[in-house]
């Protein structure tokens, strides 16, 4: 099958060279941000803009996701006399009360943590437009993030060290998200109107495939237990248990975080700063709460329909960050994964989430971004209902979950794609603060109609239909906003 290629609009200028010699011609293309670049250079950018998602795959998977919190998560950081008593009997009060005492210090603190990134997000994104800043700040959060991931590595499995362990993990994902802001900002100086969706997508694809290759090289070296009753796991034999102070997975955190250093450097030397747009004024961090307050109520007046694109994707957004989150418990408690087979189809499912993004990226040029949200969600709904018709299977949760993970990522890619076609030259932080903002403050959406549907019908699958409810809502509130719209006009709101 041959893909259509999206057509590029070059633009031909011609230079005489001061020496007399003949004409030369470059051939040149117009960022979404303005900026008239060679069609190499364009795609120079785009590639090292990429890569940051590989190099971020090490946080969202490695330590948020399959990892890091699921060590905070063991028995490692419980008392061993309450251990004792759940090896005995794993339906202990003592020992149950333990587990839910582990998990409401990581939740109160994640919840504090999106708090704060909901407060700050979008004041530090439009405080950052037209300062030529936005690389630096990148840079610092990405910096911050990764040195959370290094300090993990002094988080002995004690139970002492569960609140440092917690902490560390909250700040990084604020930090993180900080930096996704301007990341995500930066979308517009490395494409055009023509390839954004390509763009975006294979960011998102590429972050997948970064995924599945670090979880595989910790898994061998460092996860798997290949020496049978010898001591050490993986290839390279480390210490592992509470015998030896699980030093195989402190130094899978560590690997990660050198990882994320390595495929951050390319963005850094090769995106340039963005200049300061004429038209955009630039305004402090707590300016940028009045002008937010500004922006938003000229949205509400002038363009409602960014403001229901706004609110529809943080809703579906939500739905599909609780697929993630719920399904390893679900494999593990449903369908009888092992640890080791959870990471197995962690690996799966991100090779099929990149494959699915990959291909998305050419559908979304093509076709437009809210044709393939829409495609996406649809078929995650009819695939989720299937979920809950099938067996308990092992063989059907990898076949329906892969599937599942399939669309994820379309949905993903093609909501930031859709923003960002609509925002203007100089107001990329600002949208893309609005963007995170939307997405936190929706965040308890699935997590809530999940343990509604647990409690009503007492099933631990039932939590799925809350997932699906919060994917039809957003879905629902997306059917009306339009296809195809133009760059909304933020530059009055500035002069009002």
């Amino acid at each position: 099958m041959s893909w259509a290629q999206p057509r590029i609009r070059i633009v031909s200028t011609s230079t005489t060279p001061e020496s007399g010699d003949s004409k030369t011609k470059t051939s040149l293309l117009t960022t979404q941000d303005g900026e008239q670049i060679t069609v190499k250079e364009q795609r120079r950018r785009a590639f090292a803009w990429q890569l940051y998602d590989v190099g971020n795959s090490a946080f969202q998977a490695v330590v948020v996701t399959f990892v890091f919190a699921t060590y905070l998560a063991s028995d490692y950081f419980i008392d061993p006399e309450i251990v004792a008593l759940g090896t005995a009997n794993p339906e202990d009060s003592a020992y149950l009360n333990a587990q839910a005492g582990s998990q409401q210090i990581m939740s109160g603190l994640d919840l504090a943590a999106a708090i704060i990134v909901a407060v700050i997000a979008p004041a530090l994104g439009r405080s950052a437009d037209g300062s030529k800043k936005r690389k630096l700040y990148l840079a610092l959060f990405s910096g911050v993030t990764i040195a959370c991931m290094l300090a993990m590595f002094f988080v002995f499995p004690e139970a002492k060290f569960l609140v440092l362990g917690a902490t560390l993990l909250s700040v990084g994902k604020v930090f993180s998200d900080l930096a996704e802001v301007n990341y995500n900002a930066m979308l517009s100086q490395v494409s055009t109107k023509q390839n954004v969706g390509r763009v975006s997508g294979t960011g998102w694809g590429l972050g997948y495939i970064g995924s599945i290759v670090l979880l595989l090289v910790l898994l061998v070296l460092f996860l798997q237990d290949f020496n049978g009753d010898a001591p050490g796991s993986g290839l390279l034999a480390v210490a592992s248990g509470l015998d030896g102070d699980a030093l195989n997975i402190r130094l899978a955190v560590v690997v990660s975080a050198l990882w994320f250093i390595c495929f951050v450097i390319p963005l850094l030397r090769r995106v340039p700063e963005a200049d300061a747009k004429v038209g955009v004024k630039r305004v402090s961090f707590f300016q940028a709460y009045g002008e937010l307050w500004k922006t938003i109520t000229w949205l509400w007046k002038h363009d409602r329909k960014l403001l229901q694109f706004l609110l529809s994707s943080a809703i579906f957004r939500d739905g599909l960050g609780a697929i993630f989150a719920w399904g390893a418990v679900l494999a593990a408690q449903v369908y009888g994964f092992t640890s080791s087979e959870v990471i197995y189809f962690a690996v799966a499912a991100n090779l099929a989430a990149g494959f699915g993004t990959l291909i998305s990226g050419y559908l979304d040029d093509r076709f437009g971004p809210k044709a393939v949200i829409i495609a996406s969600l649809i078929c995650l709904l009819i695939v989720g209902g299937t979920m809950m018709f099938t067996s308990n299977e092992k063989s059907v949760f990898w076949v329906v979950g892969l599937i599942l993970c399939l669309f994820v990522g379309p949905v993903q890619s093609a909501s930031r794609s859709y923003l960002s076609r609509a925002v203007p030259a100089g107001h990329e932080g600002e949208i893309f603060g609005l963007y995170a903002t939307t997405g936190r403050a929706a965040g308890w959406i699935a997590n809530l109609l999940y343990f509604a549907f647990i409690t009503w019908i007492m099933q631990p699958k039932a939590g799925v239909w809350g997932i699906l409810i919060t994917l039809a809502l957003g879905l629902v509130l997306l059917l009306t906003v339009p296809a195809k719209r133009g760059v909304v006009k933020l530059q009055q709101a500035d002069h009002q």
